[in-house]
């Protein structure tokens, strides 16, 4: 569907994005992420026909993006991070507008208006121009612009940017039902939307791909090591003193004291392995009361905070 070969950009002698290559097949919806000059707006606007590339190559459903860069354009909806909509036009003005700069078939263009009306909800808002709108809905007009022409391929970026929270749910339920027709590719800097919708995450920085992959394997891969945070209650015992008898069990790698309070004390240990149950039977040993003992998981947010800070 969409394919990249070692696409590279530069502006003037600034390099914003370094010989990358990826592929990605029909019906995903993929979160493109990285911190801010990463390369990703860079990318995405290539991907368009918005920005030509330096040097590599680029594909959409095999139409060439500097070759065939016009055909590319009729297979892509593309909602960029500012909203470019014509605030004194009303919905239907506006959809008339993006219709027929796009020569849509003027005998389906009503027809068509009620179907990405219904689909993006906003039915009860065609009586307002859209600068009277909210930004949820100006957001939504940006949708119904974008898929008018019923493209393949949608490309969003920071598609829930500055919207409250209620608005960002409700445009998140629009691009999942999307995806049952489209492949889908948006950038965003808001993680938990990341798991909560896409199928695939890719990561890019410095203008080159630090991770690729679902988000179970890329937190399944960042898994090299175990946390996990413990916290005893020790009478006439130090924190030295704790410290140096749980760095007498195998395989403890990393002991971080986080907190005193009176007797109780917290740790956070680092190991290759499961250590629990070692652990367990250290707090019984030494008469610890073992308050509390978990597990801590890898998130998202640690893993692009992993990979964006090198």
């Amino acid at each position: 569907m969409i394919k990249l070969e070692n696409l590279t950009k530069y502006y003037g002698e600034n390099l914003a994005v370094a010989n990358i290559s990826f592929e990605i097949a029909p019906g995903q919806i993929i979160g493109f992420l990285g911190p801010n000059g990463a390369g990703k707006s860079t990318t995405m606007r290539m991907l368009t026909g918005y920005l030509m590339p330096t040097s590599g190559k680029a594909s959409v459903l095999d139409y060439d993006i500097v070759e065939n860069t016009l055909e590319v354009k009729q297979l892509i909806g593309y909602l960029p991070e500012t909203n470019p909509v014509y605030e004194e036009m009303t919905i239907p003005e506006y959809l008339r507008f993006v219709a027929e700069i796009r020569n849509y078939n003027p005998a389906q263009i009503d027809t068509r208006i009620k179907e990405v009306v219904e689909l993006c909800a906003l039915k009860d808002m065609l009586h307002k121009n859209i600068g009277e709108l909210s930004r949820g809905y100006k957001q939504r007009v940006g949708f119904a612009s974008a898929i008018f022409h019923d493209p393949k391929v949608l490309i969003l970026d920071e598609p829930t940017s500055g919207l409250d929270p209620n608005q960002a749910r409700e445009v998140r339920e629009l691009i999942k039902e999307l995806k049952k027709e489209k492949t889908v590719i948006l950038s965003t800097h808001i993680l938990s939307e990341v798991t909560a919708i896409c199928d695939r995450i890719i990561i890019i920085n410095k203008g080159i791909i630090a991770a690729d992959g679902t988000p179970a394997e890329l937190l399944a891969g960042s898994q090299g090591k175990e946390n996990v945070y413990l916290e005893f209650m020790a009478a006439n015992t130090s924190s030295a003193d704790l410290e140096m008898a749980l760095k007498s069990i195998d395989g403890i790698q990393e002991i971080t004291l986080k907190n005193t309070n009176e007797n109780v004390y917290s740790f956070e240990i680092v190991s290759a392995i499961d250590l629990r149950a070692e652990i367990f039977k250290t707090a019984v040993k030494n008469n610890w009361v073992l308050l509390e003992i978990r597990r801590q998981h890898a998130t998202l947010e640690e893993l692009f905070k992993q990979l964006t800070e090198k």
